[in-house]
């Protein structure tokens, strides 16, 4: 993905059954406008392509995608490029930016006020790669669509 992201048009194809791209403007409701987008894009997964979204993938999709804007937003002058897709059991939440430095999780530190979002993209996404473009980098991380089974659930 790279600058040409289209405008939130939802396709199906192949291996992503549904997916969008959104260009994000750099206005300050932008982090917001990524999150609704998420959850639209999500509820028309669950609704319209009866794809089993838990309220936990909406909630952990939306608060990736606030993380990842938001660092975006912070670090990259630019236009944030975001894309959604859909397979069976994830959503890939994917964020393009133009600035091409790797960020790295910091180490733990409970005293730090802020600079977490690296963290908590990590500890809740099922996997989270970092590869730099010719222009930039795209970030893309995985959240499982279905609640991991309970250890009651998986003993019936």
């Amino acid at each position: 993905m790279g600058p040409e992201a289209d405008d939130g048009d939802c396709t199906a194809s192949g291996d992503h059954p549904l997916r969008a791209g959104f260009a994000l403007g750099g206005h300050d409701g932008c982090i917001a406008d990524a999150r609704h987008h998420a959850a639209a894009f999500l509820e028309q997964a669950r609704s319209g392509h009866r794809l089993p979204v838990s309220a936990r993938a909406m909630d952990l999709t939306q608060l990736v995608v606030s993380e990842l804007v938001t660092n975006a937003r912070k670090y990259a002058p630019g236009p944030v490029l975001m894309e959604l897709r859909v397979t069976v059991d994830s959503v890939e939440v994917i964020v393009w930016d133009s600035d091409p430095t790797v960020p790295s999780a910091r180490a733990v530190d409970p005293g730090r006020i802020g600079q977490h979002g690296l963290e908590i993209v990590k500890a809740v996404s099922e996997d989270l790669s970092v590869r730099q473009e010719p222009v930039g980098k795209r970030i893309t991380a995985r959240i499982a669509l279905a609640d991991a089974p309970t250890s009651s659930t998986a003993q019936a």
